[in-house]
């Protein structure tokens, strides 16, 4: 079974949720509706509600419950990109323009706010305190994250612990509680929602590193937007990390770093990903993520023999071997 599947199995729920997600974000303000609304309508993978689906069926699968879990989760996610692309100034998104690009960085900012507050919103129709927890927790962690990642731009002797946990709080966590919120909404033991949540943290970690290989070696129609974006906004992601650990590319790829930063990062960076793709970075950062990606597995060991844990191992390769 294909990816393209598991989405046919549960096409209905994901189409009611897409309705739900644009009626969430509904303002009686017209720009702010037309901002908010412009990269939902730019489509994406959903994973993060296809999590919620998924570990929702281990329990007592209710999609009028689990909807105020994967409505949060997608709009948390979507407010974190807009404003991500003001911190990166990217004029594109899944081959879109993003909201700072059409309109501006302040418009963009009190967006992705506004998409946090109705994520909120939403949540709040459940009335389960540890829901309400989890979810403040995540997005707290999730501005750390973003916070750390611009404290370490063009740092080159971050060590890959602080790596490790930045990519933790900026994506792992949000998968991880999608599905160890969707387990909770759906009423499963704590056993299974923990199971879940190991399987989601292990699938965002690889899931995060995949991304920050395809942004070194994929092309601009494979990612919507031009390859090198990380390190021309100062990211130093594992690839990187791991390819100036060699001797004989570190002073190289010092001397375009630096070139980079001083351009800030308005310059060709090409002979730069050349460098890193004939390096062991690539080989090393995908082996990190298909480790992560067979913990991922493991954790779903002791689950039961379910269609939706099928689907999670299904997802999780998918995960781990996306080229886009």
């Amino acid at each position: 079974m294909k990816i393209i599947d598991i989405y046919a199995r549960i096409k209905k729920d994901l189409n009611y949720l897409e309705k739900e997600l644009l009626k969430s974000v509904h303002s009686d303000h017209p720009e702010l509706r037309e901002t908010s609304s412009h990269l939902l309508k730019a489509g994406g993978k959903r994973l993060r509600p296809v999590f919620v689906l998924l570990a929702g069926q281990f329990g007592d699968y209710d999609l009028d419950k689990l909807k105020y879990i994967a409505i949060p989760m997608e709009l948390i996610h979507m407010a974190s990109l807009v404003h991500d692309d003001v911190i990166d100034d990217a004029d594109t998104r899944r081959g879109q323009l993003t909201v700072k690009s059409k309109w501006d960085n302040r418009i963009a900012m009190y967006t992705g706010d506004y998409i946090f507050a109705k994520a909120i919103g939403v949540a709040t129709q459940l009335s389960n305190p540890t829901i309400h927890q989890i979810m403040s927790k995540a997005i707290v962690e999730l501005c750390i994250g973003e916070m750390e990642q611009i404290r370490y731009f063009f740092h080159t002797g971050q060590t890959l612990r602080n790596y490790l946990l930045r990519i933790k709080r900026k994506t792992a966590l949000l998968i991880a509680i999608s599905c160890q919120l969707g387990a909770i909404a759906s009423g499963v033991p704590e056993t299974i929602s923990n199971r879940l949540y190991l399987y989601g943290y292990n699938v965002g970690m690889a899931f995060q590193i995949r991304d920050d290989l395809l942004d070194i070696t994929g092309t601009e129609k494979e990612l919507g937007k031009p390859p090198g974006s990380d390190v021309k906004q100062g990211n130093i992601t594992l690839p990187i990390l791991c390819a100036l650990r060699e001797d004989k590319l570190r002073a190289p790829l010092l001397e375009e770093l630096n070139r980079i930063r001083a351009a800030e990062g308005q310059t060709d960076v090409s002979r730069f990903l050349d460098i890193v793709r004939g390096s062991e970075g690539v080989r090393q950062a995908e082996e990190l993520a298909s480790r992560y990606i067979d913990r991922a597995i493991q954790a779903l060991g002791p689950l039961p023999e379910i269609q939706a844990k099928k689907d999670l191992i299904r997802v999780a390769h998918f995960v781990g071997n996306r080229s886009y």
